[in-house]
Protein backbone atom coordinates (compact mmCIF):
# COMPACT_ATOMS: atom_id res chain seq x y z
CA UNK A 1 0.00 0.00 0.00
CA UNK A 2 2.49 2.48 0.57
CA UNK A 3 4.39 1.54 -2.51
CA UNK A 4 1.08 2.60 -4.56
CA UNK A 5 0.78 5.54 -2.49
CA UNK A 6 4.48 7.08 -3.38
CA UNK A 7 3.65 5.56 -7.37
CA UNK A 8 0.33 8.47 -7.25
CA UNK A 9 2.05 11.03 -5.61
CA UNK A 10 3.58 13.33 -8.07
CA UNK A 11 5.65 16.09 -8.29
CA UNK A 12 5.98 19.08 -10.81
CA UNK A 13 9.11 21.11 -11.74
CA UNK A 14 9.38 23.99 -13.66
CA UNK A 15 13.08 25.86 -14.53
CA UNK A 16 13.60 28.74 -15.98
CA UNK A 17 14.84 28.18 -19.95
CA UNK A 18 18.54 28.39 -18.85
CA UNK A 19 21.13 25.39 -18.82
CA UNK A 20 22.25 26.24 -15.71
CA UNK A 21 19.03 26.43 -14.03
CA UNK A 22 17.63 23.17 -16.30
CA UNK A 23 20.37 20.41 -15.36
CA UNK A 24 20.26 21.03 -11.51
CA UNK A 25 16.28 21.08 -11.64
CA UNK A 26 17.26 17.24 -14.01
CA UNK A 27 19.22 16.17 -11.55
CA UNK A 28 16.72 17.13 -8.71
CA UNK A 29 14.15 15.68 -10.30
CA UNK A 30 15.92 12.48 -10.69
CA UNK A 31 16.97 12.36 -6.87
CA UNK A 32 13.13 12.63 -6.33
CA UNK A 33 12.30 10.07 -8.59
CA UNK A 34 14.77 7.64 -6.92
CA UNK A 35 15.05 7.95 -3.33
CA UNK A 36 11.37 8.12 -3.14
CA UNK A 37 9.57 6.36 -6.51
CA UNK A 38 7.13 9.58 -6.84
CA UNK A 39 6.03 10.37 -10.64
CA UNK A 40 7.80 13.51 -11.91
CA UNK A 41 6.27 15.80 -14.05
CA UNK A 42 9.12 18.47 -15.60
CA UNK A 43 7.59 21.35 -17.78
CA UNK A 44 9.34 23.46 -20.11
CA UNK A 45 9.49 25.01 -23.75
CA UNK A 46 8.95 22.74 -26.31
CA UNK A 47 12.46 23.27 -27.80
CA UNK A 48 14.02 22.49 -24.37
CA UNK A 49 11.69 19.52 -23.62
CA UNK A 50 12.84 18.36 -26.88
CA UNK A 51 16.83 18.21 -26.25
CA UNK A 52 15.68 17.00 -22.49
CA UNK A 53 14.31 13.47 -23.95
CA UNK A 54 18.08 12.26 -24.89
CA UNK A 55 19.15 13.35 -21.19
CA UNK A 56 17.55 11.24 -19.64
CA UNK A 57 18.66 7.69 -18.40
CA UNK A 58 16.84 4.74 -20.11
CA UNK A 59 15.21 3.63 -16.77
CA UNK A 60 13.63 7.03 -15.52
CA UNK A 61 10.22 7.26 -16.07
CA UNK A 62 9.62 11.72 -16.01
CA UNK A 63 7.34 12.64 -17.83
CA UNK A 64 8.66 15.69 -19.89
CA UNK A 65 5.62 18.26 -20.74
CA UNK A 66 5.56 20.52 -23.42
CA UNK A 67 4.07 24.54 -23.22
CA UNK A 68 3.03 26.28 -25.87
CA UNK A 69 5.99 28.77 -26.60
CA UNK A 70 6.88 30.91 -29.89
CA UNK A 71 10.17 32.91 -29.29
CA UNK A 72 9.59 35.63 -32.43
CA UNK A 73 5.98 36.50 -30.43
CA UNK A 74 8.29 38.34 -27.91
CA UNK A 75 10.68 40.08 -29.92
CA UNK A 76 13.38 36.59 -29.91
CA UNK A 77 14.59 35.10 -33.22
CA UNK A 78 13.05 32.09 -34.53
CA UNK A 79 13.28 29.12 -31.77
CA UNK A 80 14.81 30.95 -29.73
CA UNK A 81 14.00 28.89 -26.35
CA UNK A 82 17.34 29.00 -24.34
CA UNK A 83 19.49 31.92 -22.69
CA UNK A 84 22.53 30.09 -24.95
CA UNK A 85 21.21 30.85 -27.65
CA UNK A 86 20.89 34.29 -26.95
CA UNK A 87 22.52 37.64 -27.29
CA UNK A 88 22.87 39.08 -23.67
CA UNK A 89 20.64 42.03 -24.16
CA UNK A 90 17.81 39.83 -25.48
CA UNK A 91 17.67 37.80 -22.49
CA UNK A 92 15.38 40.41 -20.51
CA UNK A 93 13.21 39.56 -23.60
CA UNK A 94 13.26 35.68 -22.98
CA UNK A 95 12.51 36.28 -19.14
CA UNK A 96 9.46 38.97 -19.90
CA UNK A 97 8.27 36.10 -22.29
CA UNK A 98 7.92 33.69 -19.84
CA UNK A 99 4.71 35.43 -18.23
CA UNK A 100 2.74 34.10 -21.73
CA UNK A 101 2.62 30.36 -20.40
CA UNK A 102 1.27 31.25 -16.73
CA UNK A 103 -2.48 29.92 -18.24
CA UNK A 104 -0.92 26.97 -19.82
CA UNK A 105 1.07 26.54 -16.16
CA UNK A 106 -2.11 26.84 -14.33
CA UNK A 107 -4.17 24.70 -17.12
CA UNK A 108 -1.34 21.72 -16.69
CA UNK A 109 -2.24 21.66 -12.60
CA UNK A 110 -5.82 21.43 -13.24
CA UNK A 111 -5.36 18.57 -15.76
CA UNK A 112 -3.03 16.75 -13.46
CA UNK A 113 -4.99 17.05 -10.72
CA UNK A 114 -8.40 15.93 -12.98
CA UNK A 115 -6.17 12.64 -14.36
CA UNK A 116 -4.65 11.81 -10.57
CA UNK A 117 -7.94 12.11 -8.83
CA UNK A 118 -5.92 14.30 -6.52
CA UNK A 119 -3.66 17.60 -6.71
CA UNK A 120 0.01 17.18 -6.91
CA UNK A 121 1.99 16.54 -3.91
CA UNK A 122 4.13 19.60 -4.54
CA UNK A 123 5.45 22.34 -7.30
CA UNK A 124 9.03 23.08 -7.60
CA UNK A 125 9.14 25.86 -9.39
CA UNK A 126 12.70 28.49 -10.47
CA UNK A 127 13.65 31.56 -8.56
CA UNK A 128 12.27 33.57 -11.94
CA UNK A 129 8.91 32.04 -11.57
CA UNK A 130 7.45 33.40 -8.39
CA UNK A 131 4.25 34.17 -10.52
CA UNK A 132 3.61 29.83 -10.01
CA UNK A 133 2.81 30.65 -6.18
CA UNK A 134 -0.58 31.76 -6.47
CA UNK A 135 -1.21 28.42 -9.25
CA UNK A 136 -0.02 26.52 -6.23
CA UNK A 137 -2.17 28.39 -3.39
CA UNK A 138 -5.41 28.34 -5.24
CA UNK A 139 -5.06 24.28 -5.26
CA UNK A 140 -3.84 24.09 -1.43
CA UNK A 141 -0.48 22.55 -3.35
CA UNK A 142 2.66 22.65 -1.23
CA UNK A 143 5.03 24.87 -3.32
CA UNK A 144 9.14 25.56 -3.14
CA UNK A 145 11.41 27.64 -4.89
CA UNK A 146 14.19 25.75 -6.30
CA UNK A 147 17.15 28.57 -6.14
CA UNK A 148 20.02 26.67 -8.61
CA UNK A 149 22.59 29.57 -6.76
CA UNK A 150 24.73 29.11 -3.97
CA UNK A 151 23.39 31.19 -0.79
CA UNK A 152 25.30 33.86 -0.66
CA UNK A 153 25.32 35.24 -3.76
CA UNK A 154 21.86 34.72 -4.77
CA UNK A 155 21.62 36.91 -1.29
CA UNK A 156 23.12 39.50 -2.29
CA UNK A 157 21.72 39.65 -5.84
CA UNK A 158 17.94 39.02 -4.10
CA UNK A 159 18.95 42.35 -2.02
CA UNK A 160 20.82 44.49 -4.55
CA UNK A 161 17.99 43.96 -7.15
CA UNK A 162 15.27 44.42 -4.78
CA UNK A 163 16.33 47.48 -2.92
CA UNK A 164 17.24 49.70 -6.36
CA UNK A 165 17.82 52.46 -7.55
CA UNK A 166 21.58 52.68 -6.32
CA UNK A 167 21.94 56.06 -6.32
CA UNK A 168 23.86 57.12 -3.17
CA UNK A 169 27.34 56.13 -1.53
CA UNK A 170 27.82 56.13 2.31
CA UNK A 171 31.12 56.42 2.21
CA UNK A 172 33.30 59.07 0.43
CA UNK A 173 36.68 57.65 -0.66
CA UNK A 174 36.62 56.88 -4.21
CA UNK A 175 39.04 53.68 -4.54
CA UNK A 176 36.06 52.34 -2.16
CA UNK A 177 33.79 53.95 -4.26
CA UNK A 178 35.11 52.35 -7.74
CA UNK A 179 35.56 48.96 -6.14
CA UNK A 180 31.93 48.62 -4.99
CA UNK A 181 30.96 49.84 -8.59
CA UNK A 182 33.17 47.25 -10.30
CA UNK A 183 30.89 44.62 -8.33
CA UNK A 184 27.83 45.34 -10.19
CA UNK A 185 26.90 43.85 -13.29
CA UNK A 186 26.53 45.36 -16.16
CA UNK A 187 22.76 45.11 -16.09
CA UNK A 188 22.78 46.26 -12.68
CA UNK A 189 24.94 49.09 -12.89
CA UNK A 190 22.26 50.74 -15.32
CA UNK A 191 19.33 49.67 -13.69
CA UNK A 192 16.76 52.10 -12.43
CA UNK A 193 13.45 50.58 -11.29
CA UNK A 194 12.27 51.54 -15.10
CA UNK A 195 14.05 49.07 -17.16
CA UNK A 196 12.22 46.03 -18.29
CA UNK A 197 14.69 43.90 -15.99
CA UNK A 198 13.85 45.73 -13.07
CA UNK A 199 10.19 46.14 -12.99
CA UNK A 200 10.11 42.02 -13.60
CA UNK A 201 12.53 41.38 -10.69
CA UNK A 202 10.89 43.76 -8.61
CA UNK A 203 7.45 42.30 -9.00
CA UNK A 204 8.48 38.20 -9.16
CA UNK A 205 11.11 37.90 -6.55
CA UNK A 206 9.16 39.22 -3.11
CA UNK A 207 7.20 36.63 -4.53
CA UNK A 208 9.62 33.63 -2.68
CA UNK A 209 8.10 34.89 0.54
CA UNK A 210 5.12 33.78 -0.42
CA UNK A 211 6.17 30.17 -0.95
CA UNK A 212 6.16 27.04 1.59
CA UNK A 213 9.54 26.91 1.80
CA UNK A 214 12.93 27.21 -0.36
CA UNK A 215 15.42 25.14 -1.88
CA UNK A 216 19.26 26.11 -2.32
CA UNK A 217 21.71 24.36 -4.54
CA UNK A 218 24.09 24.64 -1.73
CA UNK A 219 25.19 23.25 1.56
CA UNK A 220 25.34 24.53 4.93
CA UNK A 221 29.63 24.22 5.66
CA UNK A 222 29.79 25.92 2.61
CA UNK A 223 27.68 28.94 2.79
CA UNK A 224 26.39 29.86 6.50
CA UNK A 225 26.55 33.26 5.78
CA UNK A 226 24.02 33.11 3.03
CA UNK A 227 21.93 30.47 4.73
CA UNK A 228 21.83 32.80 7.51
CA UNK A 229 20.53 35.31 5.47
CA UNK A 230 17.34 33.77 4.27
CA UNK A 231 16.95 31.77 6.90
CA UNK A 232 16.86 35.69 9.16
CA UNK A 233 14.54 37.17 6.07
CA UNK A 234 12.30 34.10 5.20
CA UNK A 235 8.88 34.65 7.77
CA UNK A 236 10.06 31.39 9.67
CA UNK A 237 9.48 29.26 6.77
CA UNK A 238 11.77 26.36 5.77
CA UNK A 239 15.29 26.82 4.04
CA UNK A 240 16.66 23.94 2.61
CA UNK A 241 20.42 23.49 1.09
CA UNK A 242 19.55 20.26 -0.49
CA UNK A 243 22.57 19.91 -3.10
CA UNK A 244 21.44 17.40 -4.94
CA UNK A 245 22.83 14.55 -4.63
CA UNK A 246 23.94 13.43 -7.78
CA UNK A 247 24.45 16.44 -8.86
CA UNK A 248 28.71 16.37 -8.68
CA UNK A 249 28.08 12.68 -10.18
CA UNK A 250 26.24 13.88 -12.81
CA UNK A 251 25.36 9.96 -14.00
CA UNK A 252 23.33 7.31 -13.06
CA UNK A 253 23.16 3.99 -13.68
CA UNK A 254 20.48 2.16 -15.72
CA UNK A 255 19.08 -1.40 -15.17
CA UNK A 256 21.55 -2.98 -17.38
CA UNK A 257 24.62 -1.39 -15.42
CA UNK A 258 24.86 1.84 -18.56
CA UNK A 259 26.38 4.84 -17.09
CA UNK A 260 24.05 7.50 -18.17
CA UNK A 261 25.22 11.35 -18.17
CA UNK A 262 23.00 13.95 -17.71
CA UNK A 263 24.58 17.16 -18.87
CA UNK A 264 24.21 19.46 -21.37
CA UNK A 265 23.87 17.76 -24.73
CA UNK A 266 25.63 20.06 -26.34
CA UNK A 267 28.30 18.83 -29.05
CA UNK A 268 31.25 19.11 -27.60
CA UNK A 269 33.92 21.53 -29.46
CA UNK A 270 36.43 18.51 -28.69
CA UNK A 271 36.64 14.64 -28.83
CA UNK A 272 36.63 14.14 -25.33
CA UNK A 273 38.92 11.18 -25.59
CA UNK A 274 41.66 13.56 -27.81
CA UNK A 275 41.12 15.82 -24.72
CA UNK A 276 41.71 13.41 -21.98
CA UNK A 277 44.32 11.75 -23.76
CA UNK A 278 46.42 14.96 -23.88
CA UNK A 279 45.59 15.82 -19.98
CA UNK A 280 47.15 12.31 -19.64
CA UNK A 281 50.19 13.47 -20.94
CA UNK A 282 50.46 16.51 -18.72
CA UNK A 283 51.80 16.37 -15.59
CA UNK A 284 49.62 16.17 -12.41
CA UNK A 285 48.46 19.39 -11.27
CA UNK A 286 50.02 21.18 -14.54
CA UNK A 287 47.06 22.32 -16.19
CA UNK A 288 44.71 25.50 -16.12
CA UNK A 289 41.23 25.47 -17.39
CA UNK A 290 39.53 28.01 -18.59
CA UNK A 291 35.95 28.53 -19.73
CA UNK A 292 33.43 31.49 -18.80
CA UNK A 293 30.31 29.00 -19.05
CA UNK A 294 27.22 28.77 -21.50
CA UNK A 295 26.41 32.13 -21.60
CA UNK A 296 29.13 34.78 -21.01
CA UNK A 297 32.02 35.67 -22.72
CA UNK A 298 34.72 38.53 -22.36
CA UNK A 299 35.20 41.62 -24.62
CA UNK A 300 37.58 41.57 -27.94
CA UNK A 301 40.44 43.05 -26.06
CA UNK A 302 40.05 41.57 -22.73
CA UNK A 303 40.29 38.18 -25.14
CA UNK A 304 43.78 39.56 -26.15
CA UNK A 305 45.10 40.33 -22.97
CA UNK A 306 44.16 36.94 -21.48
CA UNK A 307 45.34 34.74 -24.87
CA UNK A 308 48.84 36.82 -23.54
CA UNK A 309 48.76 36.15 -20.20
CA UNK A 310 48.14 32.28 -20.59
CA UNK A 311 50.80 32.02 -22.70
CA UNK A 312 53.36 34.60 -20.57
CA UNK A 313 52.89 32.20 -17.50
CA UNK A 314 54.31 29.09 -19.13
CA UNK A 315 51.77 27.04 -18.11
CA UNK A 316 49.36 24.09 -19.74
CA UNK A 317 45.97 25.07 -20.13
CA UNK A 318 42.68 24.28 -22.08
CA UNK A 319 40.85 27.39 -23.08
CA UNK A 320 36.89 27.09 -24.44
CA UNK A 321 36.51 30.15 -26.54
CA UNK A 322 33.55 31.78 -27.45
CA UNK A 323 32.73 34.93 -29.17
CA UNK A 324 33.71 38.07 -27.76
CA UNK A 325 30.54 40.36 -26.49
CA UNK A 326 30.98 42.51 -29.57
CA UNK A 327 29.79 39.56 -31.61
CA UNK A 328 26.71 37.01 -32.35
CA UNK A 329 26.94 34.57 -29.06
CA UNK A 330 26.26 31.75 -32.12
CA UNK A 331 28.47 33.00 -34.80
CA UNK A 332 31.78 30.37 -35.89
CA UNK A 333 35.07 30.80 -34.21
CA UNK A 334 37.12 33.44 -35.87
CA UNK A 335 41.41 33.64 -35.86
CA UNK A 336 41.09 37.60 -35.43
CA UNK A 337 39.74 37.20 -32.05
CA UNK A 338 43.41 35.83 -30.75
CA UNK A 339 47.03 37.40 -31.54
CA UNK A 340 48.71 36.65 -34.99
CA UNK A 341 49.10 32.59 -35.07
CA UNK A 342 48.24 32.38 -31.57
CA UNK A 343 46.08 29.09 -32.20
CA UNK A 344 48.77 27.63 -34.49
CA UNK A 345 52.17 28.55 -32.12
CA UNK A 346 49.62 27.15 -28.99
CA UNK A 347 49.25 23.71 -30.73
CA UNK A 348 52.82 23.46 -32.21
CA UNK A 349 54.46 24.12 -28.82
CA UNK A 350 51.62 21.52 -27.68
CA UNK A 351 51.41 23.62 -24.17
CA UNK A 352 47.33 24.11 -24.72
CA UNK A 353 44.62 23.60 -26.04
CA UNK A 354 41.66 25.78 -27.37
CA UNK A 355 38.40 24.55 -27.66
CA UNK A 356 35.66 26.08 -29.81
CA UNK A 357 32.03 26.46 -28.42
CA UNK A 358 31.45 23.85 -25.42
CA UNK A 359 34.24 21.55 -23.62
CA UNK A 360 33.78 18.57 -21.50
CA UNK A 361 33.92 19.76 -18.26
CA UNK A 362 33.59 17.62 -15.76
CA UNK A 363 36.01 15.71 -17.45
CA UNK A 364 38.48 18.12 -17.37
CA UNK A 365 38.18 19.54 -13.98
CA UNK A 366 37.65 15.25 -12.60
CA UNK A 367 41.36 14.89 -14.21
CA UNK A 368 44.28 14.58 -11.93
CA UNK A 369 46.34 16.86 -14.41
CA UNK A 370 44.05 19.79 -14.21
CA UNK A 371 45.19 22.42 -11.20
CA UNK A 372 43.25 25.13 -11.48
CA UNK A 373 39.97 26.58 -13.10
CA UNK A 374 39.99 30.10 -14.40
CA UNK A 375 36.04 30.94 -14.15
CA UNK A 376 33.33 33.04 -14.52
CA UNK A 377 32.00 31.77 -11.01
CA UNK A 378 28.99 30.72 -12.08
CA UNK A 379 27.89 28.54 -9.25
CA UNK A 380 27.34 25.01 -11.38
CA UNK A 381 30.76 25.77 -12.29
CA UNK A 382 32.20 26.63 -8.84
CA UNK A 383 30.72 23.54 -7.38
CA UNK A 384 32.22 21.26 -10.12
CA UNK A 385 35.45 22.58 -9.59
CA UNK A 386 35.50 22.77 -5.82
CA UNK A 387 33.66 19.10 -5.57
CA UNK A 388 36.94 17.73 -7.57
CA UNK A 389 39.52 19.95 -5.27
CA UNK A 390 40.22 22.60 -8.06
CA UNK A 391 40.72 26.21 -6.61
CA UNK A 392 39.43 29.11 -8.83
CA UNK A 393 41.20 32.36 -10.57
CA UNK A 394 37.79 34.45 -10.64
CA UNK A 395 36.49 36.26 -13.89
CA UNK A 396 32.69 37.31 -12.84
CA UNK A 397 30.70 38.56 -15.56
CA UNK A 398 26.64 39.07 -14.76
CA UNK A 399 24.47 37.87 -12.39
CA UNK A 400 25.34 36.95 -9.41
CA UNK A 401 28.72 35.61 -9.92
CA UNK A 402 30.64 38.87 -8.69
CA UNK A 403 29.32 37.97 -5.11
CA UNK A 404 30.22 34.16 -5.30
CA UNK A 405 33.50 35.61 -6.39
CA UNK A 406 33.81 37.59 -2.79
CA UNK A 407 32.58 34.39 -1.10
CA UNK A 408 35.33 32.36 -2.22
CA UNK A 409 38.05 34.82 -1.54
CA UNK A 410 36.77 36.25 1.11
CA UNK A 411 35.26 33.66 2.87
CA UNK A 412 36.53 30.28 1.65
CA UNK A 413 39.66 31.25 0.91
CA UNK A 414 39.64 28.92 -2.61
CA UNK A 415 39.52 31.59 -5.09
CA UNK A 416 41.35 34.79 -6.90
CA UNK A 417 40.16 36.87 -8.33
CA UNK A 418 41.65 38.26 -11.48
CA UNK A 419 39.25 39.91 -13.81
CA UNK A 420 35.31 41.78 -13.58
CA UNK A 421 33.32 42.20 -15.78
CA UNK A 422 33.45 43.07 -19.85
CA UNK A 423 34.21 46.79 -19.49
CA UNK A 424 36.93 46.73 -17.23
CA UNK A 425 40.42 47.08 -17.74
CA UNK A 426 42.35 43.99 -17.30
CA UNK A 427 45.60 43.56 -18.24
CA UNK A 428 47.95 40.81 -18.91
CA UNK A 429 50.47 40.68 -16.23
CA UNK A 430 48.02 40.54 -13.44
CA UNK A 431 46.38 37.29 -15.32
CA UNK A 432 49.67 35.88 -15.83
CA UNK A 433 50.26 36.57 -12.19
CA UNK A 434 46.95 35.37 -10.57
CA UNK A 435 48.33 31.97 -12.58
CA UNK A 436 51.07 31.63 -10.88
CA UNK A 437 49.97 32.34 -7.67
CA UNK A 438 47.62 29.69 -7.87
CA UNK A 439 49.20 27.37 -9.60
CA UNK A 440 53.11 27.80 -8.34
CA UNK A 441 54.80 26.58 -4.66
CA UNK A 442 53.69 29.78 -2.96
CA UNK A 443 52.44 29.65 0.37
CA UNK A 444 49.13 31.23 -0.74
CA UNK A 445 48.54 28.63 -3.48
CA UNK A 446 49.46 25.59 -1.16
CA UNK A 447 46.94 27.01 0.73
CA UNK A 448 44.01 27.51 -1.36
CA UNK A 449 44.67 23.65 -3.00
CA UNK A 450 44.26 22.21 0.80
CA UNK A 451 41.39 24.29 1.38
CA UNK A 452 39.80 23.18 -2.25
CA UNK A 453 40.44 19.72 -1.17
CA UNK A 454 38.96 20.39 2.27
CA UNK A 455 35.59 21.93 0.23
CA UNK A 456 35.54 18.32 -1.64
CA UNK A 457 35.34 16.56 1.25
CA UNK A 458 32.63 18.59 2.55
CA UNK A 459 30.48 18.20 -0.79
CA UNK A 460 31.03 14.37 -0.61
CA UNK A 461 30.56 13.98 3.44
CA UNK A 462 26.91 16.35 2.74
CA UNK A 463 25.86 13.80 0.11
CA UNK A 464 26.89 10.54 1.41
CA UNK A 465 24.14 8.45 2.78
CA UNK A 466 25.71 4.71 4.45
CA UNK A 467 24.85 2.19 7.04
CA UNK A 468 24.17 4.74 10.24
CA UNK A 469 25.01 8.26 8.15
CA UNK A 470 23.18 10.48 6.09
CA UNK A 471 24.85 13.66 5.15
CA UNK A 472 23.28 16.97 5.48
CA UNK A 473 22.13 17.52 1.48
CA UNK A 474 20.35 14.06 2.08
CA UNK A 475 18.71 15.16 5.37
CA UNK A 476 17.75 18.42 4.08
CA UNK A 477 15.99 16.15 1.06
CA UNK A 478 14.35 13.94 3.17
CA UNK A 479 12.97 16.85 5.28
CA UNK A 480 11.51 18.95 2.50
CA UNK A 481 9.40 16.18 1.18
CA UNK A 482 8.40 15.32 5.26
CA UNK A 483 7.11 18.91 4.66
CA UNK A 484 5.06 18.26 1.61
CA UNK A 485 3.55 15.10 3.04
CA UNK A 486 2.59 17.01 6.48
CA UNK A 487 0.75 19.46 4.63
CA UNK A 488 -1.51 16.98 2.54
CA UNK A 489 -2.10 15.42 5.71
Amino acid sequence: MAQQRREEEMVVMFPYMAQGHIIPFLTLALQIEQRFGYKIIFVNTPLNIKKLHSSLPPNSSISLIELPYCSTDHGLPPDSENTDTLPYPLICNLLTSTLSLKPYFEQLILDLTKQQGHPPLCIITDMFFGWTIDIAKDMNIFHAVFNSGGAYGMGVYYSMWTNLPHTKMIRTNSHYQTSLKSQLSNLLRNANSTDSWSKYIQKYLPLWFKSDGFLLNTIEELDQTGLKYFRRNFGGRPVWPILPAFMYRKKFTSDDGVVHSIRSQKKSGIDPERCIEWLDNCSENSVLFVSFGSQNTISSLQMTELAIGLEASGKNFIWVVRPPVEFDISEEFRSEWLPTGYEDRIKRQNIGIIIHKWAPQLEILSHKSTCAFLSHCGWNSVLESLSHGVPLLGWPLSGEQHYNSKLLEEEVGVCVEIGRGTTGEVKNENIKNGIELVMGGSEKGVEMRKKAFEVKEMIKNATREDEGFKGGAVKAIDDFINAALFMRK
